[in-house]
Formats: structure tokens, sequence, C-alpha cells
């Protein structure tokens, strides 16, 4: 499992906190950018207000008629994440940013939810080392074998329903043929990350293009699908 680092009080940090201003975020020349999964009623001022330096790509995926939409409302965020990436595959940023739009969440690994703490300190030395980091390092939810897909598949609880464990293994086929099914995926959740535009040219811009025509097709409900992505992009963009 990737581990972000951060600056004091995340992973790898020493010494006081240190809060800097966005203009020296930027790794050497890279530019960065922000790309947002949103809804109409969900506030995103806090991102205009603080990162001032870092572009925002604001997906509002129920409306239209926003300047930054989704070709379909499915599959939550990753359907916004993919269409960046296809739409901008070849004018990518050094670094890319994948977040939820709201500033205060339950996932966020600070005392107060607050996701703008922990972009203020994101080091991007770490980034430019790893190629993409994970934007949570608490291992709950997802590490360290939140789905063992070979098993999991085969193996229903009298009761339950569908969920992402039982129909990983079919969909990992589908995204990925030809690659071999993971016998254990652990990944902390939950869709919010960053990552190098050299780790998400490693594959072509055809497989990205044949991850959202998956999750337009697939006969998965919405939250299923998203995230059956959710436990992928590590694996997705990295190889």
């Amino acid at each position: 499992m990737l581990r972000v680092g951060f600056h004091s009080g995340g992973a790898h940090g020493t010494g006081a906190p240190n809060l800097p201003n966005t203009r020296s975020a930027e790794y050497g020349d890279d530019t960065v950018e922000m790309v947002i999964a949103s809804m109409k009623h969900e506030n995103i001022t806090w991102l205009h207000d603080y990162l001032l330096d870092w572009k925002k790509n604001i997906y509002v995926v129920d409306d239209r008629r926003a300047k930054l939409t989704v070709p379909r409302n499915k599959g939550r965020e990753a359907m916004v994440f993919l269409t960046y990436i296809i739409d901008r595959y070849d004018s990518l940023p050094g670094s890319v940013f994948f977040h939820h739009a709201e500033r205060f969440q339950w996932h966020n690994d600070n005392p107060d939810y607050d996701a703008l703490t922990l972009l203020q300190r994101f080091r991007f030395d770490y980034l430019k080392e790893q190629g993409y980091a994970n934007l949570r390092c608490d291992w709950a939810l997802g590490c360290p074998a939140a789905i063992k897909p070979l098993v999991d598949a085969t193996e229903p609880v009298p009761g339950e329903g569908l969920s992402s464990k039982r129909v990983y293994k079919k969909a990992f086929k589908e995204l990925f043929p030809g690659e071999a099914v993971p016998e254990t995926v652990g990944v902390a959740c939950c869709s919010q990350f960053a990552v190098r535009r050299e780790s998400i040219r490693k594959r072509p811009k055809s497989d990205y293009i044949h991850y959202r025509e998956w999750l337009v097709k697939t006969d998965l409900e919405d939250g299923l699908s998203g995230r059956v992505l959710e436990y992928a992009w590590h694996t997705n963009i990295q190889q």
C-alpha cells in the first residue's frame, strides 16, 4: 500500500508545522492542477479562497450547463477523474490532485477533518519520487486487505447483497483484460489522490477511454461501479 508524505503532523514529517503559500507548492517548473468532482449543492468556495495558484477544474456532474461536466452522471467521482484524464491527456500539468468538493469530510486525516491543511502541507518532493500518493494515511478503511478477489467472489455470505468485494474479480477482468487478478487489494479509501503526469501516461489514453466506457455500460449500480474504481486507481495509473 502506498502512503502519502506530509510535513510535520503526517507521515515522514519532522519539526515544527510549516504551512507554505501555494506559490511555493509547485515542484520546480511543474504546474499544479486540481480536479474536483462536485454537485450543484456543494460548497467549493474554499478552493478559490485559499489555493490561489492551483488551477481548479470543477466538474459539476448534475448540471449539463456547467463549464465542465461529464458525459453521464454515473460512477460517482470516477467519471469525473477519467473524463479529465481523457480530455487533458496530451496537455497534463506536472502534478494533479483528484479531490472531492467539500472541505470538511470524515475521511480527511486531520483532527478537524480539514482537507485544506493536508493540501497545504503536501510534500511535492515525495510525489515526484513516488509518482502517486493517496491523500489518506489512515488504514481504515481499505488496508491492509480490503478485498481478496479470488476468495470474495466465490464465498457469498447469507443475507448479504452485492458489494464491491463480491464484484471486484469480474470487474477487474473487464477493466484490465489479460492482466492477472490480484490476490489481495489493499488501498486506503476514499478516491482522493495526487499523481504525476508521467505516471498517468504509463498507460495509453485508450485505456482510460476503455475504463470510462466500462462505467457507462456496466450494469453495476452507481455506488458499486465507483467503488470498484476507488480500489483500482493505484493499479490503473501505476502499471
